[in-house]
């Protein structure tokens, strides 16, 4: 044999061991099988709560509305102040509906007001942190819209877990490490901190695992809102304007007012006229085909776009003769995202504020095209600009010269006076790079799907006053500088870029799956992975989801803190081959090896041939599914 025909051999026998490798996977979970239903989200009680909505007549609709009430509830990285981010698949009408529920910037929140406070961005936690509530009304817009039960039917299990019910391990230390932050908030002490004894600073403040955490006022809060629907079904109302008089009393009345009170009363921003001004978006998706697979993301107010950006980027190569998790293959993946999360960093924003967004050219093929030419077979690169997707749709770039001179690690503040900016943290980079949220995933055997990825108000959260409700930190994820993005510069009345990012995928018009990921910055990474590895690598759902041998890139800003990035850093599996590790270090990578990347995704694959639901949820975390 010569030496071409030995070194063919040996690359036919390493690709195949690589498939061999991803068919083979263990999994830490079995996958859910599912006639009649499938529930999927953070926590075992979150579940049960879509589980009771099933049991009880209800459609996925109704199960993720619970199953987010319960979440919300539970601090599983939101509150009931943060925003809600959802996809909608009707069967009805065949349509995806993207539910736009993330609050916006309070009155009087400019880059000259924060820049007055000495800070380079928008702060991490507290009251002026918050955008406005947008988990309540997005919850019952959607069970009015196209749910089957009453909110009292949705709020029921949250109702009683507010009451009180034994909280996990997990939680309760988390409360518990942010003691201090917690405590310089009454009512965040009052929740949180209920063992609080101020002459023993070393007792444990916190809720011991097990014990009965009760939120007293968040209990009122919510019974108010069923009782409101009591009374509009009872003065005649259809179920529907029955859920909206709840909404009302949440965003215009008593609940409205202890909210803006207690925050103002904070130094916070709120106004009344905040809070009755915003309402839930009900909008179309944005969408590319890949391979014949149309896949569903909402619009540049969400990270969404840069997975599709990423396919459009990626369909160009052929990525099963790389073989999985060749140094080939990460370098291609890896190269895709950066060149996506650039477009991102700069481009998304607001779309229902000026300026426009340049979604046509970000999402067109041909501008995929170009973006492609620039990655090289040899070697990283920590240099990418954005791109200009304003030559792949009508108008010219009204920014231009901004991308030209754009830098990936923002350049320290300019310093104002002797002080100049201070910007206080309580996360690392790593914390905030994957700060939190949750995932819900709920179908049915009607067809109805939905995909939702909630957050914010995460503990340490600011609750205020006596509403219970925890506000959001959403804040922190403007810009005060338009050279680092011109579209998602902080002001009144404008929603934040959130790393939010529900996603859905069809074939032939039917729903093929239904799939969203915890984890801030992370999201659409594990996504994508998460993505291929069912259509590019047939790995089953259980395995996609747990996605073990993951990697995970840094080459992008945060969208918390300060806003950093580690241009060139890469995870990559401790399975990876020390050959693979070598020749990606040869290239310029920056590699941490790790037992399993951060990756708690969550999924529902359609089985056409079976005419079935599978359920897929991570074994990283604490997710938790039910099916039947």
């Amino acid at each position: 044999m010569n030496r071409l025909s030995l070194t063919l051999a040996t690359f036919a026998l390493t690709w195949a061991a690589c498939i061999a490798s991803v068919s083979a996977q263990d999994t830490g979970k079995p996958i859910l099988h599912g006639k009649h239903w499938v529930a999927v989200t953070g926590k075992p009680l979150g579940a049960t709560a879509g589980a009771r909505m099933f049991h009880q007549g209800g459609n996925a609709v109704d199960a993720a509305a619970a199953m987010l009430a319960a979440t919300a509830t539970m601090w599983d990285t939101l509150g009931w102040g943060g925003e809600t981010q959802a996809l909608i698949y009707n069967p009805e009408t065949g349509e995806v509906i993207g539910v736009n529920g993330v609050g916006v910037a309070p009155t009087g929140a400019t880059p000259e007001f924060f820049r007055e406070q000495g800070m380079q961005y928008p702060p991490e936690n507290g009251p002026l942190a918050a955008v406005t509530p947008g988990t309540p009304g997005s919850l019952m817009v959607m069970v009015a819209e196209y749910g089957k039960l009453s909110l009292a039917d949705v709020l029921a299990p949250a109702i009683e877990m507010a009451d009180g019910y034994p909280i996990e391990k997990a939680q309760a230390d988390n409360m518990e490490r942010r003691r201090e932050v917690l405590a310089q908030w009454p009512a965040s002490r009052k929740v949180f901190l209920p063992n609080h004894d101020p002459d023993d600073p070393d007792q444990r403040a916190a809720p011991r695992e097990g014990e009965i955490f009760v939120q007293e006022d968040l209990a009122e809060t919510l019974r108010k809102l069923v009782e409101t629907e009591q009374q509009a079904l009872e003065e005649g109302k259809s179920r529907e304007e029955a859920i909206y008089a709840a909404y009302d009393r949440f965003y215009t009345g008593d609940i409205a007012r202890e909210i803006v009170r207690a925050t103002r009363e904070a130094g916070g921003l709120f106004t009344l006229e905040d809070l009755a001004d915003w309402e839930v978006k009900l909008e179309e998706p944005v969408t590319t085909d890949y391979r014949g697979i149309d896949v569903y993301k909402l619009t540049t107010w969400t990270q969404g776009p840069v997975m599709l950006q990423a396919l459009n980027i990626l369909e160009g190569f052929d990525l099963k003769a790389m073989g999985y998790n060749s140094q080939r293959y990460i370098h291609t993946l890896y190269q895709a995202m950066n060149l996506a999360f650039a477009d991102r960093d700069f481009y998304y924003g607001d779309p229902y504020m000026p300026p426009d967004e340049p979604v046509e050219g970000l999402l067109s093929k041909e501008y995929a095209a170009e973006r492609r030419k620039l990655i090289r077979d040899d070697r990283n690169l920590t240099d990418y600009l954005p791109g200009d997707p304003y030559q792949f749709q009508d108008g010219d770039n009204p920014f231009e010269e901004l991308r030209q001179s754009w830098q990936l690690v923002p350049p320290d503040a300019e310093a104002e006076g002797e002080e100049g900016f201070q910007q206080a943290s309580t996360l690392s980079f790593e914390e905030g790079f994957r700060a939190g949220t949750t995932a819900i995933q709920a179908a049915d055997a009607e067809g109805w799907v939905v995909s939702v990825t909630p957050s914010g108000g995460w503990v340490p959260a600011f609750i205020a006053g006596e509403s219970g409700i925890g506000l959001s930190q959403r804040m922190q994820s403007f810009v005060l500088d338009k050279s680092l993005n011109p579209y998602n510069v902080v002001e009144p009345g404008k929603r934040p870029r959130v790393t939010l990012t529900p996603s859905m995928a069809l074939k032939d018009g039917k729903p093929l799956m239904a799939f969203s990921v915890q984890g801030g910055d992370t999201q659409d990474q594990n996504l994508l992975q998460f993505f291929l590895n069912m259509v590019e690598w047939d790995m089953n759902v259980q395995q996609a989801a747990e996605g073990k041998q993951n990697i995970m890139s840094y080459q992008m800003q945060s969208s918390f803190g300060a806003h950093q990035a580690e241009p060139g850093r890469i995870e990559v599996p401790r399975s990876l081959s020390p050959y693979t590790t070598g020749q990606l270090r040869k290239m310029g990578y920056d590699v941490d090896r790790v037992d399993r990347v951060y990756n708690p995704t969550q999924a529902i694959w359609f089985d056409f041939e079976n005419g079935t639901m599978q359920g897929g949820a991570s074994d990283y975390g604490e997710d938790y599914g039910i099916a039947w």
